[in-house]
């Protein structure tokens, strides 16, 4: 779960620095993105038992995908 709400800070552009407050579903947009920036994916967020099955789900679509090929 992510925070409802939160505060980001930032330099744009022209070097000035920005600050502004998000909630909601721009919250969490900012978040992922913030993530995308660190390089973190949703499935670091998981636990391994999910993460696991995700995987496993992938790499059958990737056999399915090369047959098909």
């Amino acid at each position: 779960e992510r925070p409802a709400e939160v505060r980001v800070r930032w330099r744009g552009l022209d070097g000035v620095e920005q600050e502004e407050q998000f909630s909601g579903l721009w919250a969490t947009c900012v978040q992922h993105e913030i993530d995308h920036l660190d390089g973190k994916l949703f499935i670091d967020y998981l636990g391994p038992l999910k993460r696991q099955m995700i995987t496993r789900k992938m790499e059958k679509l990737k056999r399915e995908r090369a047959r098909q090929a």
